[in-house]
């Protein structure tokens, strides 16, 4: 063997061991557990929506970004008010099936109070001469405990919700037959009163659409209006809420609409001053 032949077995076994030694260092794993690293990782998010100045427990397995306790009411354990937040999301027939839900979550919980009742009546009254087991005693009287304190609760809360004045939320087109009437003549009066009092700014009309609620009272006064989708120009909105005050006196509730148990009636039309100079209002 020649000088030049083993030159050429050297570069060639030096070659082989570069190649040899690049393929031991790469590391072969199982394709589906590749995959797993590039696969969405679900992330939990719990919203509350009451601050406390207790510290998160270091055992924690969340953490939030500021010490939080749950929302609600925090000191009672529950919700004074079975009743949705007064303020409108949403418009048209929806208001009424949200009453009907009101409702109906207000019969629940005469009928929770009613079947509490049945059941404090029906303990047996503790016997003092007949001791019996000391422990099942006091849990038998622990248990009677709760029962009136929570009796106290609810009854303390029907109270309350019975004191306050009833009030029934309405769409602008409600078919409820006790209100259809009352509330067609309220729209159909603010509406000619828009139409023949078009609110104007330096001798030029105002155009634009916004959304208010309105409150009227048993009596047909009016106790509220607020603009809750503004139409972008203050004085429009202003204006609107001028027309309907102006329309004045809405008419006594009608004794249907009173024997539904409405001392106040709510509504949320939809304003659409057109360049036509008439004034619409709609469920949106």
């Amino acid at each position: 063997m020649n000088f030049k032949d083993l030159s050429t077995l050297q570069i060639a076994l030096g070659v082989s061991v570069v190649v040899h030694a690049a393929l031991l260092a790469v590391r072969f794993v199982d394709p589906e557990s590749f995959n797993k690293v590039f696969s969405d990782t679900p992330l939990e998010v719990i919203l509350v929506n009451s601050k406390t100045n207790d510290r998160p427990d270091p055992a924690a397995r969340l953490r939030a970004q500021t010490s939080l306790a749950g929302g609600g009411d925090l000191d009672k354990g529950r919700a004074t008010s079975p009743l949705p937040p007064s303020s409108f999301t949403t418009v048209g027939d929806s208001f009424e099936d949200a009453q009907r839900k009101v409702d109906a979550m207000q019969a629940e919980q005469m009928q929770m109070l009613t079947q509490l009742k049945r059941d404090l009546a029906a303990m047996p009254a503790p016997d003092p001469r007949n001791a019996g087991d000391p422990a099942e005693a006091q849990a038998q009287e622990d248990k009677r405990r709760q029962m009136i304190n929570l009796l106290a609760e609810i009854e303390r809360r029907v109270n309350e919700e019975n004191a306050r004045p009833k009030k029934r939320y309405l769409s602008p087109f409600t078919r409820e037959a006790a209100f259809a009437t009352y509330v067609d003549s309220l729209r159909r009066r603010v509406e000619a009163q828009g139409t023949a009092n078009f609110p104007t700014l330096a001798g030029k009309k105002l155009y634009g659409e916004l959304t208010m609620t309105i409150t009227v009272n048993f009596d047909g006064r009016l106790l509220s209006t607020v603009i809750d989708e503004s139409s972008g120009v203050p004085v429009l909105d202003k204006r609107a809420q001028a027309i309907v005050a102006s329309v004045g006196n809405f008419g006594t509730f009608t004794d249907a609409m009173r024997k539904e148990h409405a001392d106040q009636i709510v509504i949320r039309p939809h304003f659409r001053f057109a360049h036509d100079g008439s004034v619409e209002l709609s469920s949106q």
